[in-house]
């Protein structure tokens, strides 16, 4: 059991599939993100927060038609279980990136291109990184239960 589940997660199909999907989700966090720090003057943190979720849903999506279509019973509640599982499982995830926006941006750095402090932007791809093996182990292992390639 123990093997059948470490080939699965070092499945590089698989893990070639959810870093292609966090990347759709990285775009959608970074866009939703920068939108409410640029456009909105929110805190980033805070930004980061929706940005992360926004990105949580859409790749729940594609995930779940796309890398692991073959996992899990279908209808709707079996989906909306996962659904839930996926936001709790990446709850960690974002706690991770919430750490790391906060802590980098408690370094009194700034970037300032075109009068624009770029300093508010970078810690967001690096909080992003920072969480993706966490979160294709966690979504793996409790959001569709993966134990077999």
């Amino acid at each position: 059991m123990v093997r059948e589940t470490v080939d699965a997660l070092a499945s590089g199909v698989r893990f070639g599939k959810f870093v292609s999907v966090g990347a759709v989700g990285a775009v959608f966090d970074m866009t939703t993100t920068t939108a409410l720090i640029v456009g909105f003057g929110i805190l980033g943190e805070y930004a980061k927060l929706v940005g992360a979720e926004v990105a949580i849903v859409v790749m729940f999506a594609i995930n779940e038609r796309w890398t692991f279509s073959e996992l899990g019973a279908s209808g709707p509640l079996p989906t909306l279980s996962r659904f839930v599982r996926s936001n709790l499982v990446r709850s960690g995830g974002l706690a991770v990136q919430f750490l790391i926006v906060r802590g980098l941006r408690q370094l009194d750095l700034s970037v300032v291109v075109f009068g624009f402090d770029l300093w508010q932007l970078i810690p967001i791809p690096i909080a992003i990184a920072g969480s993706m093996f966490l979160n294709y182990v966690a979504e793996s292992l409790l959001t569709w239960r993966v134990t077999q390639s």
